[in-house]
């Protein structure tokens, strides 16, 4: 199969006022395949968060070559990256980041906006990505009248809508309770049948296990790389996952 995405000797360094370096990456190599279904894990501190902004075109690497979909994003301007942002990625974040006065066909819509798509176009592919993660009924609703479920199941729609290359999904449960949990990890497992490539960021092991294959991270490095045979089979059980 072939890479979607490509990461090499991917480093990224802050500095701070006092011109105090922090090593956030220490030097990254990892090649996600179309299709593929991974989750990244690690501590706070490991630098997770820093794979997922570079990852998702939110932000550039210090050192080091990151491609997607073919695409060397190392000297692209923050014009180019938002318009790669824009084509290839959906975003599905913790807090929803649905915009509380539309409605969740309009929600779905916002990222047709920004493409330039016609109205006419954006409504019917809104209303087709709300139904496609069972939310048909419910497009006229806004944020406050759905479940944290539901308006999860929205921001899904939302991160559909453009026909990305990737999902990237950061902490995709945190806000929902267990049985919100698994429906939507069952609708990534969905989509990953359907042949999506999702990156999934998580520091819930029971989130991970849905994956076929979770990179671990520890201090800026990757840790270990496991294969799970049985990704998208587990299930959680009980409280809060």
């Amino acid at each position: 199969m072939t890479d979607l995405l490509t990461l090499r000797g991917v480093r990224k360094t802050y500095f701070s006022s006092e011109e105090v370096q922090v090593q956030a990456l220490r030097g990254i190599d990892l090649d996600v395949e179309e299709g593929e279904y991974a989750a990244i894990m690690g501590p706070s501190g490991s630098g997770k968060s820093t794979l997922m902004h570079i990852i998702g075109c939110l932000d550039v690497a210090t050192e080091g070559e990151y491609e997607i979909d073919g695409v060397d994003t190392s000297e692209m301007s923050e014009r180019q990256l938002a318009r790669i942002r824009n084509q290839k990625i959906g975003f599905v974040f913790q807090q929803f980041n649905l915009l509380p006065t539309l409605t969740a066909l309009r929600n779905v819509e916002v990222p047709l906006l920004y493409a330039g798509v016609p109205a006419s176009q954006r409504r019917e592919r809104a209303a087709k990505a709300l139904a496609r993660v069972g939310l048909a009924d419910r497009s006229e609703h806004r944020p406050g009248e759905l479940s944290g479920g539901q308006q999860q199941r929205v921001a899904v729609a939302r991160a559909l809508v453009t026909d990305p290359a990737l999902i990237l999904a950061d902490e995709p449960t945190g806000a929902l309770d267990s049985v919100s949990t698994n429906d939507l990890l069952d609708l990534f497992d969905e989509l990953h049948g359907q042949g999506k490539t999702l990156v999934v960021i998580t520091h819930e092991a029971e989130v991970a296990a849905r994956a076929a294959r979770v990179v671990h991270l520890r201090d800026g490095l990757i840790s270990k790389i496991v294969t799970n045979p049985q990704g998208g089979a587990a299930k959680i059980e009980g409280g809060k996952a």
